[in-house]
């Protein structure tokens, strides 16, 4: 029990803290004498761990999320930011022989209860976890009046310069009036007041969310002890930045790629000079349903630096690969923070690639039954679409497993040495001696024209035939390729009768002419598909 009063005051929280900080500093040992199951300050280099695990989208996460979380009570919905991390914590803990209780305050808020673990390294083989729980119950102003119910307090209303206290059992409190009886029995209905003095803070209510273990030990005294969880609000991505430089024709070119990682932490914890890994591929997880815990912020006790100028290596782990910085590196709560990836990889050659798709897109897909209609899928597009294209392996300046993420793409305007942005696309996770297809967007002075010019079909035999006739047109003054992309959409039996140009078969429902045109050049294609069902 505790003998002062404890204020409430709805203009300044920090009144209510103070009083709770108050109060918990008479039931903790001094400073450097921690309890049985205390957490000891001071002890020699105890670490934290980080290995984040992402599930977003590249190119995915919306600036909101970047900015401080709104609502009551700091409340972080779990949808927000798709990713997770698992976090081990090492500290110096004294145990007593038998049965000791164990508070752990240094966690995310926004943890997953079921996923910790607790473990002695200083004598594991006698040492086990009876009971572990997680105690959230925050002190609030809501929680506070529930508790005194039923009970004496003492409301202040400021009116001007004067000030006044009522007295009264609290019957009830909320937005629409805190409700006293008096002395004498009466009733009264109290809009709004200054603060609430309450005769002592009551049991059960804590100010950081608490991991709580009883702890069996046979050996007596400082434990070195590892505390390991899952948290969610946390996650990584990739950023790309690429550098074009033209080549000798206007289908080729170099890329000068770097590579950043971009970590966003909204977890209720900081980490400060912690030892970090990423983990890149897809990993999955049993569904759960969401759930909401209270912020907090994680007081982490420092770890011994490695060289400021290690960057991140990488290897193979399991059937994903793992990047580990060769530094300890912070990370605070709400921030976002960006790591070099890799050293600059330059000279990548890449070749640009034009394809026109004729088809509208929403006739790309393919269908269960044959389309009969004639007029079905004459919806023309006319954009001619920009691609850069390269290997990533070592001949070419690279060969490094590339994790999914945003690529963003500028070029070098001659006329005053800057940098212009001309186009990004996402990537998925990318093995070595793979191609990477970058999207930049769609030519200028590159125009594409597709119609049908003839349709024939004889239901009784099952086949009908189709002509199309695609025009590519280069305004350009200088000479271009281009692939003329086509889907045979119209059933899966077919066969090209007659074709103006050659053209690939790129799968079982798709081929492409590949055209050169000179400056100012027009080339008309034609074919004639005949299906049969």
């Amino acid at each position: 029990m505790f003998t002062r009063h404890t204020t409430i005051g709805f203009v300044t929280a920090a009144l209510l803290s103070a009083q709770v900080a108050a109060a918990q500093e008479t039931a903790q040992p001094a400073p450097g004498q921690a309890g049985a199951g205390q957490v000891a300050p001071g002890q020699a280099t105890p670490s934290t761990a980080l290995t984040i695990y992402s599930t977003a989208e590249p190119g995915a996460i919306p600036p909101e999320l970047y900015r401080p979380t709104l609502g009551q009570g700091g409340y972080v919905p779990p949808q927000e930011i798709p990713g997770y991390a698992v976090i081990k914590q090492e500290r110096h803990v004294d145990l007593n022989a038998g049965v000791s209780t164990v508070r752990f305050t240094d966690v995310a808020a926004r943890i997953e209860p079921t996923t910790v673990t607790f473990e002695s390294l200083t004598d594991p083989d006698n040492t086990r976890v009876l009971e572990q729980s997680y105690q959230f119950d925050l002190v609030s102003r809501d929680k506070l009046m529930e508790r005194f119910l039923d009970k004496q307090i003492e409301l202040v209303q400021v009116l001007g310069d004067d000030a006044r206290s009522i007295t009264g059992t609290l019957l009830s409190a909320g937005p629409e009036g805190t409700v006293l009886r008096g002395a004498g029995g009466q009733v009264q209905i109290v809009q709004g007041y200054a603060s609430a003095v309450l005769p002592e803070l009551p049991g059960g209510l804590i100010t950081r969310p608490t991991l709580v273990w009883r702890v069996a030990a046979q050996q007596a005294g400082r434990h070195l002890t590892r505390v390991t969880y899952q948290a969610e609000g946390i996650t990584w991505w990739a950023d790309y930045n690429v550098v074009f430089t033209e080549g000798e024709n206007a289908n080729s070119g170099v890329l000068d790629i770097g590579a950043w990682v971009s970590i966003l932490n909204k977890s209720g914890g900081s980490y400060p000079e912690a030892r970090l890994k990423l983990i890149a591929g897809d990993v999955h997880r049993a569904p759960k349903p969401a759930m909401k815990l209270a912020r907090a912020r994680g007081m982490m006790m420092d770890m011994a630096a490695a060289a400021p100028e290690a960057g991140f290596e990488e290897k193979a782990f399991f059937e994903y690969h793992l990047y580990t910085l060769g530094r300890p590196t912070t990370i605070p709560d709400n921030s976002t923070q960006q790591i070099e990836l890799f050293p600059t990889a330059r000279g990548v050659k890449a070749e640009k690639v034009l394809v026109y798709y004729g088809l509208a897109p929403g006739y790309r897909g393919f269908f269960p039954n044959p389309m009969t209609d004639r007029n079905f899928g004459l919806e023309m597009n006319k954009k001619v679409d920009t691609y850069l294209r390269f290997k990533n392996e070592k001949a070419n300046g690279l060969g490094i497993p590339l994790p999914s993420g945003r690529i963003r793409v500028s070029k070098l305007d001659p006329a005053d040495k800057t940098l212009e942005f001309i186009g990004e696309d996402k990537i998925d996770h990318t093995p070595r001696n793979e191609e990477v297809l970058i999207k930049m967007g769609s030519a200028f002075d590159v125009v594409g024209e597709r119609r049908q010019v003839d349709f024939k079909i004889d239901v009784a035999r099952n086949w009908m035939e189709e002509t199309i006739e695609i025009k590519l047109r280069n305004h350009k003054n200088e000479p271009v390729k281009v692939l003329a992309k086509e889907n045979l959409y119209r059933w899966v039996n077919w066969e090209i009768k007659q074709a103006s140009h050659d053209y690939e078969k790129v799968d079982a429902r798709t081929i492409q002419f590949p055209v050169q045109l000179k400056a100012d050049e027009e080339a008309v294609i034609t074919y004639t598909v005949r299906y049969t069902w």
